[in-house]
């Protein structure tokens, strides 16, 4: 009688068909530790991360530096920030690559069938790459003070202008996890992403002086979300300023995320 009344008690208990915020939070972070292990299992996913900011600023500065600025040591305050944004939204891509390569692989259909937040296999990937722009960051000022960069802003600075960029390049990783949802394959995302990124990339302020180019480009380099994410880290670094282009660049991030994140949910539960 006794083990009745517990079978229709169990019976009778209504089922959650949704999470909470703490539930949420906590899965985030369980599959952003899934994302740390396959990092540590295999660390040649960081080749990119750790190669790209090395070159780059290499070949950037001693190509363009005496022809833009003079010599190299004048052209570093303008070059490093540049590089920087460059470097670390570049690795964001990878993130819709890796997305659509666990979904072929058939590892989110396991993680849809868990009783688990539906956002977290998708945040915590992301989570979980905040780890590659935070050695592209490092690798980029270190770089930089090896071949003579001494931001006149300060370490205090120069540390918010590393958090401003990697969340920066965390909400972008929305877009690039959308692409890796949509498409078919895993090339097909880099391809997309690549066409998308490049002209916000190099049709900037990052590598030379906005006045040179002709008018009507000047108006869009203004206007590229880049170019002011950019103008932010160098006021940073060299002046030790927060001014208009901060502020807009987190509120650019905040919009990004507000309209990625839940399409990108939808596609993937449609998807899956």
């Amino acid at each position: 009688m006794k083990s009745n009344t517990s079978i229709n008690s169990i019976a009778n208990r209504r089922l959650k068909n949704h999470t909470s915020l703490g539930q949420s939070v906590r899965n985030s972070f369980t599959m952003a530790y899934r994302g740390v292990l396959k990092i540590r299992r295999t660390p040649e996913q960081l080749f990119d991360v750790t190669l790209q900011p090395i070159i780059f600023t290499l070949m950037f500065t001693y190509i363009f530096g005496g022809a833009i600025s003079g010599d190299v040591k004048n052209y570093l305050p303008v070059i490093i920030p540049g590089i920087l944004v460059q470097t670390v939204i570049t690795t964001s891509i990878v993130t819709g690559v890796q997305l659509r390569e666990d979904m072929d692989k058939g590892v989110f259909d396991r993680f849809k069938s868990l009783p688990i937040a539906r956002i977290s296999p998708l945040a915590g990937a992301l989570m979980a790459d905040t780890i590659r722009y935070t050695i592209a960051t490092v690798l980029t000022f270190t770089m930089g003070y090896i071949m003579g960069y001494r931001p006149d802003g300060g370490l205090g600075n120069v540390a918010i202008a590393a958090v401003l960029v990697i969340v920066c390049s965390w909400a972008m990783s929305w877009i690039f996890a959308f692409f890796g949802v949509i498409a078919r394959t895993a090339s097909s995302v880099q391809g997309i992403s690549m066409l998308v990124l490049f002209p916000l990339t190099f049709l900037s302020n990052a590598f030379v002086p906005v006045n040179t180019m002709p008018e009507w480009l000047q108006w869009f380099v203004k206007v590229n979300p880049l170019s002011h994410l950019i103008t932010a880290v160098r006021e940073l670094v060299n002046n030790g300023n927060i001014g208009w282009d901060f502020s807009i660049s987190l509120i650019g991030a905040a919009i990004i995320v507000v309209l990625f994140a839940p399409i990108t949910v939808h596609a993937y539960m449609r998807r899956t």
